[in-house]
This record gives C-alpha cells, sequence and structure tokens, in this order.
C-alpha cells in the first residue's frame, strides 16, 4: 500500500523537476540579457556573466534610446521604435479588417470560383518572403512608395492577407449559415450581417489574427532591411545595425538594452491577450 501511495507523489516530483529544470535552461539567456541591461562595462568585462550587479545602471537603457541623429542615421532605437509603431498598427488593421471580411465572404457569401479563390490564398501562405522582393519593389518604385512607411505597411498587409483570411475563413465555416439566411430574410443587408452576426462572436479570431500579424510585422527583419533606408527602418533592422556597426569597446550593456526595448511590445502583446489565442486557434477545428 505504501509503494502505491508514493508512486504518484514520486511522479509528480519527477515532472515538476523536468519542468524546472525547462524553464530555467530556457530562461537562463533572458536573466542574462537583462542583467547585463543594468551593468556598466566595467562589470561586464570583469567576466561575471550570471553575477547580479552590485550597483545596477539605467544609463544602458538611456543610451539604447537615445534620438541623437546624424544625417540619415540616429544613434539609439528612439526613432525607429516609433517607426515600427508607425507600420505595426496601420498593417494590423488594415490586414485583419481585410482577412475577416474576405472569410466572411467565403464561407457566407459564396459565389462562382470561391473554392479556387480560396485555393490561390491558401497557396499565398506557402510563398516564401523573397519571392515578392523584386515585384514589391517593382510596385512601390511604380506608385513612388519606395523606402517609405506607407510603402512597407502596404507590403505586409498583401503579404498577410493570405493568412488573416484563412484564420478568419477557419473560423466563419463554424457559424451556422442559418443564421444569415434568417437575417437576409428579415432584410438584413451585406454589412449588418458582418456587423450585427459575425462580429460579436469573433473576439477570439481577433485576438489570434492580430497577435499573429503584430508579432510577424513587428520581428520582420527581410522587408525592413530591403524596403527602407537610413532613419525609416524600423527598430529590428537598426538593433541589428547597432549591434554590428559599434566602434572601438563593444558596449554589450547597451546591445542588451536595446535589444529588450525591441522585443518588450510583442511581449506585452501575448501578456495582455495570449489567453485569447488558443481559444482562437481552436475554434475553427471542430468543422470545417
Amino acid at each position: 500500500m505504501s509503494l502505491h501511495r508514493h508512486t504518484p507523489r514520486l511522479g509528480r516530483l519527477v515532472i515538476y523537476t523536468i519542468l524546472i529544470l525547462a524553464a530555467v535552461f530556457y530562461l537562463t539567456p533572458l536573466y542574462v540579457i537583462v542583467i547585463t541591461s543594468i551593468k556598466s562595462l566595467q562589470a561586464i568585462h570583469l567576466g561575471n556573466l550570471l553575477s547580479i550587479p552590485l550597483h545596477p545602471t539605467l544609463q544602458p537603457w538611456r543610451e539604447a534610446w537615445s534620438s541623437a541623429c546624424s544625417g540619415a542615421t540616429c544613434q539609439g532605437v528612439q526613432v525607429y521604435f516609433w517607426n515600427s509603431v508607425h507600420l505595426v498598427i496601420p498593417a494590423v488593421l488594415i490586414s485583419t479588417a481585410f482577412g475577416a471580411v474576405n472569410g466572411y465572404v467565403l464561407t457566407q457569401w459564396r459565389f462562382r470560383g470561391s473554392d479556387l479563390f480560396f485555393t490561390l490564398l491558401l497557396i499565398g501562405t506557402f510563398i516564401p518572403f523573397q519571392m515578392v522582393l523584386l515585384p514589391m519593389a517593382w510596385v512601390l518604385g511604380k506608385i513612388h512608395l519606395q523606402n517609405s512607411i506607407a510603402g512597407l505597411v502596404m507590403v505586409h498587409v498583401i503579404y498577410g492577407l493570405a493568412f488573416t483570411t484563412l484564420f478568419f475563413r477557419n473560423f466563419y465555416i463554424t457559424i451556422p449559415r442559418e443564421l444569415v439566411k434568417a437575417a437576409m430574410i428579415d432584410g438584413a443587408g451585406f454589412f449588418t450581417i458582418f456587423w450585427r452576426i459575425m462580429l460579436p462572436v469573433s473576439t477570439p479570431i481577433f485576438m489570434v489574427t492580430i497577435i499573429w500579424q503584430f508579432t510577424q510585422i513587428w520581428n520582420d527583419f527581410l522587408f525592413g532591411v530591403v524596403f527602407t533606408s537610413g532613419a525609416i527602418h524600423p527598430i529590428t533592422v537598426a538593433l541589428n545595425n547597432l549591434v554590428n556597426t559599434s566602434t572601438g569597446v563593444r558596449r554589450y550593456n547597451v546591445d542588451m538594452a536595446a535589444a529588450l526595448i525591441a522585443a518588450l511590445p510583442t511581449l506585452l502583446v501575448y501578456l495582455i491577450a495570449g489567453k485569447y489565442f488558443v481559444r482562437g486557434l481552436t475554434a475553427g477545428s471542430v468543422k470545417g
């Protein structure tokens, strides 16, 4: 009896030990980044990578956030941070709005060729970034949006439409078409049905799409480095330039602070809206 009594406890102990070791393994780099960002250069050069700073300082954060600019380049990441903010907000909102309407049309307002249209959109989710660089550059040049935040917004909206449409289509296909038909009989139009019936139940999938698009656009490096230059760069490109163009003594504390500044927005988005993410992803898994 005692053996059977202690077996569940032993199993839980093993599971907790494995989970704690895994958490320590994955959180150690974050710990190193955080403590390095509040150390002085002298403390870093002593070689105590994991040691807690005896005299923490926020000077590396102030230097990383510096907005001092000379010509087309800036020392800190403040200008580039706001570039990314001005890029992400409209790109996420526009691509999510169009994806919601597309998903609504493809599930509740079927038309000739809708299956082919959806298939082509689905193929678009497998197209790598590199395949669209030259066509996008040609289009941006033709409409005079090269090297601009507006042009980069358009690039991310177009590339993200396939994903946002797929998310909303898989969610809306679970909603009974009888609701739409009943609303049509009562005289409701296209946007009335969308606004009164679809949107009230779409919060989980909106959160999934917003988190997905926000993360993809904020963390993007390739489109940013190809379609912008100088002070127009998003923060990911600026962070790479900050780390790789340092002259003289390498300022690891400033680099780590800049990396944390670049990572904070996506972390906050997951903390605020993360509970909707799994719920929205599994919402369309029963039907369709």
